[in-house]
């Protein structure tokens, strides 16, 4: 990690010093919910956009050809993430001089636009090619709000915990994408239980998202009602120089890297077992959809609850063990999982395949945004940490259903898609191990 000056060091160690000793414990931990709901938002959407691909294809990419239509669905669902870097570097920069605040209560408003958009967006029958372009733009908006959603929430978790449950405060923010992810898998279980195919693409695929618009207001007041973390306040009156891009880009480039490193596992395992598992699942084992859902949904429950036991854990064994062990886990086991799936196709080894793995992401990413945030100090926490988790995420998570469905069109096998899983793990490996010096702290 970057040797820090002295008057840094000592300024984070008086705000962590004043903060556990002068602060409550329940006020405290009151700020998990106010970064807890707003990330849920951010994620509820993502996760319901990827569960109702297979209808979103057919209502707004129709082209005669399924496979066609679905690739331009979940091409157009990556396409939200090519704003995510322009995102992390203005609302990272944002919460680095204006406040957390500030940062935190611009993207739960961007996301709810973007939300309220798709809800309401007409179809291809309905406006012709108008209907994409709709879409496309609803997920540029909420891109650029996803860009800077984590590096915003992780650094007002970090900064708001007690020195030593950085790790559990943190891992908060991976619970609350499961969770959000949870809510959408029930939600598309329930509604493709209830109802048929015809009311499904007619009306009952715009609930979650007219849902999801609900949450915004909510979680935008509770955001307004905090305050900024004491660390931060000290850091951002000592340091009235360069820009915090500018500093990230000149001084913490390393760091950079390393957190981009840890990123690629975390967000293709993400996006292909959480996110697109339900469509593979139809598509390619031919289950059916409430099935998938249900055994997605199980999947997430296990994530939500052992992220943090992860995350706490790492407070006393320290970070980058828990990263190395649980990448080299999924490295090992993706193939077979895949082989298993296709072998035995059924909705129970689907639920044991999503479980097993619930346990190995929920064990990288426990421990994965304290380590990140652990990179940087307050000044130039959320920019750095934007940056480097959200040019990961672009690059290798928000086209990974892409990639996977290609894959399988191209080589025409459904094992395919394990390759790119075990490419993720074997570059965040690499990631730890070679350039991971800055990643040994434990606090």
């Amino acid at each position: 990690m970057k040797n820090l000056d002295a008057a840094t060091v000592a300024d984070a160690t008086s705000a962590f010093g004043t903060l556990a000793s002068n602060e409550p414990h329940d006020a405290t931990r009151r700020m998990i919910p106010a970064a807890v709901i707003g990330n849920t938002l951010e994620w509820f959407d993502f996760a319901v956009y990827g569960f109702f691909a297979i209808t979103i294809s057919k209502l707004f990419f129709p082209t005669g050809d399924e496979t066609s239509s679905l690739l331009l669905t979940v091409a157009t669902f990556g396409v939200g993430f090519v704003m995510r870097p322009i995102g992390a570097v203005i609302l990272g920069a944002l919460g680095d001089t204006h406040g957390r605040k500030a940062a935190l209560s611009t993207t739960i408003l961007l996301m709810a636009l973007g939300t309220a958009m798709i809800g309401l967006a007409p179809t291809y029958a309905d406006a012709g090619l108008w209907a994409p372009a709709w879409i496309v733009l609803a997920r540029l908006i909420q891109g650029f709000s996803a860009g800077g959603e984590v590096g915003g929430a992780t650094a007002f978790l970090v900064e708001h915990a007690p020195k030593d449950r950085k790790g559990y405060f943190a891992s908060w923010q991976q619970a609350s994408q499961a969770g959000a992810l949870l809510l959408g898998s029930l939600f598309g279980a329930t509604l493709t239980g209830v109802l048929s195919p015809l009311q499904l693409e007619a009306w009952g695929w715009r609930i979650p998202f007219l849902f999801g618009l609900v949450i915004g207001p909510v979680g935008w007041y509770i955001r307004a009602k905090t305050r900024e973390p004491a660390t931060f306040e000290r850091a951002k009156a000592a340091n009235q120089q360069a820009s915090p891009l500018r500093q990230v880009m000149g001084s913490y480039r390393k760091e950079i890297i390393a957190g981009f490193g840890v990123t690629i596992v975390w967000t293709v395992c993400t996006y292909f077992f959480l996110v697109y598992m339900p469509t593979y699942a139809v598509r390619t084992l031919k289950l059916p959809q409430s099935a998938s859902l249900w055994a997605n949904g199980a999947g997430l429950l296990v994530l939500v609850v052992l992220a943090p036991v992860f995350g706490g854990l790492s407070d006393r064994i320290g970070r980058r063990p828990l990263l190395i062990g649980f990448a080299a886990a999924i490295l090992v086991l993706a193939y077979p999982a895949l082989w298993l799936l296709t072998a035995f196709p059924s909705a129970a080894t689907l639920t044991a395949v999503l479980i097993v793995f619930a346990v190995l992401i929920a064990g990288f990413t426990g421990p994965a945004p304290a380590a990140m945030a652990e990179l940087y100090p307050p000044q130039v926490r959320s920019t750095g940490l934007s940056i480097a988790y959200n040019f990961a995420v672009t690059i290798f998570g928000g086209f990974a259903p892409f990639i996977a469905t290609a894959l399988i069109a191209r080589t025409g096998s459904p094992l395919a898609p394990a390759w790119y899983v075990m490419f993720a793990a074997a570059a965040s490996l690499v990631a730890l191990l070679v350039g991971g010096s800055a990643l040994r702290s434990k606090a």
